[in-house]
């Protein structure tokens, strides 16, 4: 069995999700005089790759603690919506079951394609990543309890619209821009679809059924667009923890690894050796 990283990389220049402690980090010792090198950190659970934990929007849920290894580990799906969505646009259940079949109990992780906008990439673009990237109504939460999902995974800033979320009043701007969207491809202005019923419904309409989700996925997500494997999501085993930064990674047989790494070797690499941009065809069965 080998891994493929769906992580992407933590270091202070990792933007925490808006108004989130980012992370910081310092020696407190070094190998002279000390002997040993020493590092402190602070920062919130919300940075780079993270589970969000049911307490998290849910007062009397599971802690990160609680939650079983046979939840945080099981077999799923990557679907890849890039390209059915784009900037502030919905996606829903029908978009998923018409690239992938979703089974009762899986894991399902959303590739948006705007992991590729993430601070590790050379299109990185900070607003985009937090601010633009699509998202759900309430008809694919519904879906989600219907399909009794474990937990989702999305590759962007967060498994909610982003303006059903506090970003709509703290970005005017790019909020005026989905208006406009909306209403020419939706047919209703913004406030109207993402009215004060459905806020962040992701978050208060899912954790409370035990369907959390982990966000800012990305590593080479790209290399399992469309299909199934194993997934599984190590956070700390953190007692009164609210979420958690996380690894989160696939597990495939030793000849699928092969030909996944095949691949691999064709594409443009970051620096971090995670694949590049979104300029493959060939990942996304195209020619």
């Amino acid at each position: 069995m080998k891994l493929i990283d769906l992580t992407v990389p933590l270091g202070i220049g990792t933007p925490a999700w808006p108004t989130y402690e980012p992370l910081q980090m310092k020696y407190f010792k070094r190998l002279a005089p000390n002997g040993a090198n020493g590092q402190l950190l602070t920062h919130s659970n919300h940075v780079g790759t993270h589970l969000d934990g049911e307490i998290h929007f849910y007062t009397p849920g599971k802690d990160i603690a609680s939650l079983q290894l046979d939840y945080l580990v099981s077999e799923g799906v990557v679907v890849d919506l890039s390209d059915a969505v784009g900037d502030y646009e919905i996606y829903t259940s029908a978009m998923v079951e018409e690239r992938v079949e979703v089974k009762e109990g899986d894991i399902l992780i959303i590739h948006t394609g705007y992991h590729h906008y993430g601070w590790d990439q050379p299109a990185a673009d900070e607003i985009a990543y937090m601010v633009k990237h699509p998202g759900p109504d309430r008809e694919f939460a519904e879906w989600a309890k219907a399909k009794k999902l474990k937990w989702i995974g999305v590759d962007c800033g967060s498994a909610d619209h982003p303006m059903n979320t506090i970003i709509r009043g703290w970005m005017p701007r790019q909020a005026r821009e989905a208006d406009v969207l909306f209403q020419e491809k939706y047919g209703k202005p913004l406030a109207e679809v993402f009215d004060d019923s459905k806020y962040q419904l992701m978050h208060l309409e899912m954790f409370n059924h035990g369907i959390i989700h982990a966000e800012c996925l990305g590593g080479d997500i790209d290399l399992l667009l469309n299909q199934r494997c194993t997934i599984g999501c190590f956070p700390w085993r953190l007692v009164d923890g609210e979420s958690c930064i996380a690894r989160i990674v696939a597990f495939v047989d030793e000849k699928r690894y092969d030909e996944l790494m095949k691949t691999k070797s064709s594409c443009t690499l970051t620096k971090f050796g995670d694949i590049a941009g979104s300029k493959h065809p060939e990942l996304h069965g195209k020619k």
